[in-house]
């Protein structure tokens, strides 16, 4: 199976340059390693003179390089590093990539604020799980505010507003104690560009409504909510109450009072203020805040681009005359040959789909395609206990091609393709495998186990399958013809066993039809 590899992401934002290492065994298992934060306030003057001056190249290639270090240090395999809002507003924007690159070999990329929310909303979606579902997210930045309102995943309203806080800051000269009446123009600023860009106006009182970024981080502390799914929250109606007594402090109280740095300190009342405008003109009471961003979503799209196989399976001559060999042996038992080779299809899909999670050997996939092919060749015998007579002839059947080790692991996965049997140590098939294969065993049964599910009704209805990733969970979209409730009740408890093997959750979310596509999901389960 595959080494763990280090990671990198870097996000440099308007109010500072951040750095996340990260260890990945696999998609979805990413281990924070360590993080770094250099002050470089890339939109102090690019939002008055949109230029970055030769101070900031000079300081950004100081930090850059650092980071180089850094991800030297640890080994990193493959790294994304990408600047937001000030970067992009920036007239000479190539000279400081190319002077990033110069000065320190890394690659910086200028995303869009596009790509730049839907980074935000895939790290949203890993951490809240399957069964938190956002209505809102809301990431305030230094350059800009991105809201996205959701509706079963999909972003079905979004808008950039350019009030971000180092934005206003600068633009409307508020480096200390914010008067009342400059606390009334930040937030006509906000409300006016609410309502000109978020149109129809939501009204999300009944949702999960999250916010992103380090200003949200710290209101968090300062006004703090009940807990919703384990995460801390910004209850509005405090932070309105306590936000006199933010702007009436200059940054210095502030950083004393909070326990804040002084890049936090000097922007933190405009935050309070956007995000208390935000709150009314949405109906919400409570932000929730998880505490993740932009370089989580880079993080975990690394992560499953490295663990996903990328070539297509080859199968040389001895995994051909496996095949033919296990083809003609099921012809002679009589086997449902629609049913099989259903399964078959639909565990190679499985397979291939979820490679980044099971991190099976690409050898083992044949056999995987032999036990779908065998797997009810024991109804031959008797339908009462098929899987174990199953076992039994695989084990002593004339098989060309299947021999030794991998016979007994197709043996296995006809053993174990239903929720008859688990693997113990006085079954035949299992018991002669070594400590090696065991675990080679048990995942592609469980693969198996979703597989025959999916055609419990042998019918035929599934047709494709689509694998979507989150942190500790998968998702399998699944297209169906016609009614196929039946095969999808079946799946939802027949993936328990994929959950403990993989230490993963599968779960379902629904979406629509599309056209004569029928689109649904396993039935959520509970990871052993």
């Amino acid at each position: 199976m595959p080494e763990p590899v280090h990671i990198a992401a870097i996000d440099a934002g308007s109010n500072a340059v951040r750095l996340s290492v990260a260890r990945a065994y696999s998609a979805l298992d990413i281990e924070p390693l360590q993080t770094e934060r250099y002050p470089l306030r890339l939109g102090e003057n690019v939002f008055l003179r949109p230029r970055f001056s030769e101070e900031v190249f000079k300081r950004a290639a100081k930090g850059f390089r650092y980071f180089r270090e850094v991800m030297d240090d640890f080994g990193v395999a493959k790294y994304r590093a990408v600047a937001t809002s000030a970067t992009r507003e920036a007239q000479n924007r190539d000279a400081f990539v190319r002077a990033m690159k110069r000065k320190s070999g890394i690659v910086l990329e200028v995303i869009s604020a596009a790509e730049e929310s839907r980074l935000g909303r895939e790290a949203v979606l890993a951490a809240l799980g399957p069964e938190a579902v956002p209505r809102c997210i809301v990431d305030l930045g230094g350059g800009s505010l991105e809201i996205s309102i959701l509706r079963d995943h999909s972003v079905k309203q979004s808008a950039q507003l350019p009030v971000g806080t180092v934005r206003l800051m600068t633009t409307l000269d508020l480096p200390g104690v914010i008067h009342s009446t400059q606390a009334e123009q930040v937030r006509k600023y906000v409300r006016a560009l609410l309502e000109s860009k978020l149109v129809p106006r939501p009204n999300l009182n009944d949702g999960i409504a999250v916010a992103l970024g380090g200003n949200a981080e710290t209101l968090a502390e300062i006004a703090p909510g009940e807990r919703v799914h384990g995460m801390q929250t910004i209850e509005l109606s405090l932070l309105r109450e306590r936000l006199p007594a933010i702007l009436e402090r200059d940054v210095r109280e502030r950083m004393k009072t909070y326990g804040v740095r002084r890049d936090r300190a000097d922007v933190m009342g405009i935050a309070a203020i956007t995000f208390v405008t935000l709150g009314r003109y949405l109906n919400l009471r409570l932000l929730a805040v998880p505490g993740v961003g932009v370089r989580e979503g880079l993080l975990q799209e690394i992560a499953h681009e490295l663990f996903s196989r990328k070539e297509p399976h080859r199968y040389n001559g001895a995994a051909r005359q496996l095949l033919m060999g296990t083809r003609s042996f099921a012809r002679r038992l009589e086997y449902d040959q629609q049913h099989a080779e259903h399964v078959r299809e639909l565990s190679l899909q499985l397979f291939d789909q979820l490679h980044p999670v099971h991190r099976l050997p690409p050898q083992t996939r044949v056999l995987l395609e032999a036990g779908a092919l065998l797997h009810d060749t024991g109804h031959m015998v008797s339908h009462r206990g098929h899987h174990k007579h199953g076992e039994y002839l695989v084990l002593n059947g004339d098989i060309p091609g299947l021999e030794g080790r991998e016979r007994a692991i197709v043996a296995g996965l006809v053993r174990y393709h239903n929720r008859k049997s688990e693997p113990t140590a006085h079954h035949p098939a299992y018991s002669s495998l070594d400590d090696a294969d065991k675990p080679i065993l048990r995942r592609l049964a469980a693969i198996l186990r979703i597989a025959e599910s999916f055609d419990h009704s042998h019918r035929q209805r599934i047709v494709k399958i689509h694998a979507t990733f989150q942190r500790g969970a998968v998702g399998l979209e699944v297209q169906s013809r016609g009614d196929a409730s039946e095969d999808l009740r079946d799946a939802g408890r027949s993936a328990e066993w994929f959950e403990k093997e993989c230490h993963v959750k599968v779960y379902s979310r629904p979406t629509p039809s599309i056209m004569n596509r029928i689109r649904r999901f396993l039935r959520p389960s509970s990871a052993s």
